[in-house]
């Protein structure tokens, strides 16, 4: 396939992986590499990729800054959906995976490259994130994956390798990194090395976006989140794009130590894995989402809601954002959002969100319904005894059944 292929777009961070892969891709297929690098709000200077990327020769060098794109058109339709994975994942990696992929498929046909490239692991998630996401955007497009190709098994060859080429290793204040850290606007990941045990706790210096609960201020803070068709829109009152209400979210929870996960999880290759994930602005999102619908969904919908909902899941965990079955059940989601607006009042407080007020229009609750003083809506205390007996109807059926069968 090597001579197949004349030019290849690159998800590039300018970190070590990505760098030695920009290079071995130059060595093995010899061909001209475009490196895009998205801005997800990770929280980093991207410039410095720029330069790594001019370094190699790299001439078509793409910075996009997606971070409104990713938090309008991914991680909010998830959180219509109160999306978490095996009932505690926010999922920030996986949401973010089908938006860089989608723009390496469309970058490849903007410059009529042959193939993308990313840098997952023959171990991970990822890799099935970008390629499923590859196969169903653009069927012919090829998927170059140097983990499952080269040669390079440990982290002292691939440190060996970048010393041979000259790429730069960045080292931390302990010498390396001792875990790996993905990072967007949703969340922080960290994975491996110091944490790879799960019985051994995660050390304190793991936490990159939030404080220690315990050293929170001592005073909760109230914040006020205005919804919109299920969507936020503002807080205290001042309307905020999508992106610069997660940013904000993400700074109030941070400093009250909202969102802190350590989980290990089933990963979609077959595999278990222990990750400590931060989604200070995630966690505030998730509770204040489900506070709006406790008063505007009907009871059917928000059931239903919730028993689709780990499939939803599992389909975006695995890679499936862009199919068929996760489109189907996102215009279920949507039409389920129509009247989910208002407002819901959340205390944050020493690592917890909770909800503490809830308003709207199209509110369902009735206290003339549930007062239980004298009611302005006519609700006559006779009718729940029919309505117990049909219920009960099936119930004495079975028991004379088996008071019948065992004598």
């Amino acid at each position: 396939m090597a001579n197949e292929i004349k030019k290849v777009v690159l998800a590039y961070s300018g970190g070590l992986d990505t760098s030695i892969i920009l290079k071995w891709l130059q060595e093995t297929y010899n061909c001209e590499v475009v490196t895009f690098t998205a801005d997800l709000g990770q929280g980093e200077e991207l410039e410095p990729a720029r330069k790594k990327a001019e370094m190699f020769g790299i001439k078509d060098i793409r910075i996009e800054d997606l971070r409104e794109e990713f938090v309008r058109d991914f991680v909010f339709p998830m959180f219509r959906a109160n999306t978490v994975y095996e009932g505690q994942y926010l999922l920030g990696t996986s949401i973010a995976r089908p938006l860089i992929a989608k723009r390496l498929v469309e970058i490849a046909q903007e410059t009529g490259a042959d193939a993308i490239s990313h840098g997952a692991t023959g171990k991970g998630n990822d890799q099935v994130r970008f390629e499923l996401t590859a196969n169903a955007l653009d069927p012919s497009i090829k998927v170059i994956a140097p983990w499952r190709e080269w040669d390079l098994r440990s982290r002292t060859q691939l440190l060996e390798y970048a010393e041979r080429n000259q790429i730069p290793i960045a080292k931390d204040k302990r010498g390396e990194a001792p875990f790996s850290v993905d990072a967007n606007l949703l969340h922080t990941s960290s994975e491996g090395m110091v944490l790879e045990d799960p019985a051994v706790p995660a050390p304190d210096y793991v936490a990159q976006r939030t404080v220690d609960p315990e050293k929170a201020p001592n005073e909760p803070e109230i914040i006020t989140i205005g919804y919109e068709k299920g969507d936020p829109v503002s807080i205290n009152g001042v309307k905020l794009s999508p992106a610069a209400l997660l940013t904000k979210l993400n700074e109030l929870g941070g400093k009250h130590g909202v969102g802190r996960l350590d989980l290990v999880e089933n990963r979609f290759v077959g595999m278990k894995s222990r990750g400590l994930y931060e989604t200070p602005g995630g966690s505030i999102l998730l509770v204040a989402h489900r506070g709006i619908e406790s008063i505007t969904l009907d009871r059917g919908e928000a059931h239903l809601k919730d028993e689709l909902m780990p499939k939803y899941a599992e389909l975006i965990y695995n890679g499936f954002w862009f199919s068929p079955e996760r489109e189907m059940l996102q215009a279920l989601i949507d039409k389920s959002q129509e009247y989910v607006s208002g407002e819901v009042t959340v205390k944050l407080y020493k690592g917890s969100a909770s909800v503490i007020a809830r308003s709207s229009a199209n509110s369902l609750y009735s206290m003339d319904l549930v007062t239980f003083e004298e009611g302005a809506v006519a609700y006559d205390h006779k009718d729940a005894e029919g309505f117990i007996r049909l219920n009960g109807l099936r119930l004495k059926t079975w028991a004379a059944r088996n008071k019948k069968a065992n004598g």
